[in-house]
């Protein structure tokens, strides 16, 4: 599995705990930065970290910023990307099962590194459920990205 992390500073300390813990797995990150706690814009991280998921080259996304909100609003603005702010577990299981989530974004000064870690395990190993009802949603969002509805 190949997971894309970014963050900005105020999701730094997080996204370094979470890759160590991710790669101690044996899974494989590429890292899109920011790589310390100097203010920095996250669109820019987003960005980079969303379109590798779009184009295939990562499996998932992991984004974080101080609430999770800003990174998650620029990354959904990748085509072919449907990111989720997850704060619980029950959510990170959800926007598996029925969205087919393929970036978790986590807020940075929200969740504890505890709780971000499950969360991730739940995201990563969740599958989508599927079935005619969440694939008709999904292509809804399709759509919109097509500017079709």
């Amino acid at each position: 599995m190949k997971i894309a992390m970014g963050c900005d500073h105020g999701g730094y300390k997080l996204k370094e705990s979470l890759k160590k813990y991710l790669s101690d797995k044996g899974i494989e990150i590429t890292d899109f930065g920011c790589y310390d706690e100097k203010s920095v814009d996250y669109p820019h991280f987003a960005a980079k970290a969303a379109r590798s998921v779009a184009a295939g080259e990562n499996n998932y996304g992991i984004l974080i910023c101080s609430t999770g909100i800003g990174i998650s609003i620029a990354a959904n603005k990748v085509k072919g990307i449907r990111a989720a702010l997850c704060g619980d577990l029950h959510s990170a299981e959800m926007t598996r099962r029925h969205n087919n989530a393929n970036v978790l974004c986590l807020g940075g000064h929200i969740v504890t590194e505890q709780i971000a870690c499950k969360i991730a395990d739940i995201f990563l190993s969740t599958e989508f459920e599927g079935g005619e009802r969440h694939e008709r949603r999904i292509k809804l969002l399709s759509d919109i990205e097509e500017n079709i509805i």
